[in-house]
């Protein structure tokens, strides 16, 4: 018989009695899985994404996924976080907020950095402003492990960190130091998901600011070369795209004195770019295999990249109940799967 963690037994108690959601930056990788998670759990789900990081696409195959009943539990709003009114509009009523919304690329707010700033800080004192005047139960919302900078220390520890190395990890920093400033003037707690490197279906694999392993997918699927910035050995903790999506639902159910918190999501576990290319390699070779005889490209280090990356999950597991269910192998297996069938 399967475990019953504290997330499945969240799940049968949700199916039991749905709650209203409202999902910001929804159309995007990890805004789509959650409404198809939520969605498939009965809920009644509000989604916000004004498609600069986004894609229609992305709601069309969460659609075909869930079923036309499903999917009708599912209220569309084409609009901006940066809009405090559009903000103030859609969390009236709603119970829990998964805020999602961001410009997530390192390389895109060094070059735009008002942008990332508008987007990011701006965007999220709306939503956060707008819950707190709502009422709303849950607000969870996407931190980043780019907040720990130049901190050296492995693994990463939520109470540790250094300074800032691009305005986007800057921009993360800020969101979380507004959570805990609401929670002290206003008395409205929130939570931070410092995400480590997710991945899954859904990850677009193009554009100039794209994730390692989407392009790399992309890349090997297509017979295009494989570039590895730097000479492979830095390293993360990848995390499976189901991971995340289980942090977020635990975290807007938590309990009082779970809230005001941020907590690493990812996990537990690090590879080196090198080690990633050779798993990659092997997963996209049983469908092309061609693929096994690919070499990769190295190329000079991006700026404002940390060299490693590696999180302690224990604090999400006693706090929250988190407990990721998949490792790096059976993630990429399943992304490995999806990617050659998409693309």
């Amino acid at each position: 018989m399967p475990k019953q963690t504290k997330f499945t037994i969240l799940c049968n108690s949700l199916r039991e009695k749905p709650k209203t959601w409202l999902i910001t930056g929804v159309a995007g990788f990890i805004g789509s899985n959650l409404l198809e998670t939520l969605l498939e759990l009965n809920q009644k789900v509000v989604g916000l994404d004004n498609f600069m990081a986004g894609y229609q696409n992305n709601l069309d195959m969460v659609r075909d996924s869930v079923g036309k009943e499903r999917w009708s539990n599912f209220t569309f709003v084409n609009g901006d976080i940066r809009n405090l009114d559009c903000c103030r509009k859609l969390t009236k009523g709603v119970d829990y907020v998964l805020h999602q919304a961001a410009l997530g690329s390192v390389p895109l707010s060094i070059k735009e950095p008002l942008l990332s700033n508008d987007c990011n800080i701006t965007g999220h004192l709306n939503m956060l402003t707008a819950a707190r005047d709502a009422g709303v139960k849950g607000f969870v919302y996407a931190a980043s492990s780019a907040t720990y900078g130049d901190e050296p220390t492995l693994p990463k520890q939520e109470d540790k960190i250094g300074s800032p190395l691009s305005p986007y990890a800057l921009t993360k920093y800020v969101n979380e130091l507004y959570g805990h400033v609401f929670a002290r003037c206003y008395n409205y707690k929130s939570i931070g998901l410092r995400y480590f490197n997710v991945f899954g279906k859904r990850q677009d694999p193009t554009g100039a600011y794209a994730a390692v392993i989407p392009i790399w997918f992309k890349a090997m699927l297509k017979g295009e070369p494989v570039v590895i910035n730097g000479d492979g050995e830095t390293s993360r903790d990848f995390c499976y795209i189901d991971n995340c999506v289980q942090a977020n639902i635990l975290a807007a159910c938590a309990d009082d004195a779970a809230k005001d918190q941020i907590y690493n999501i990812a996990f537990g576990e690090r590879i080196s770019l090198n080690q990633l290319f050779e798993i990659l390699r092997a997963e996209v070779s049983r469908f092309r295999p061609k693929a096994a005889e690919i070499q990769p490209v190295y190329a000079p280090f991006r700026e404002g990249d940390v060299r490693h990356s590696l999180a302690n999950i224990s604090k999400a597991r006693k706090l929250l109940g988190y407990e990721p269910e998949f490792d790096v192998m059976q993630g990429l297996s399943q992304t490995a799967l999806w990617y050659y069938t998409n693309l």
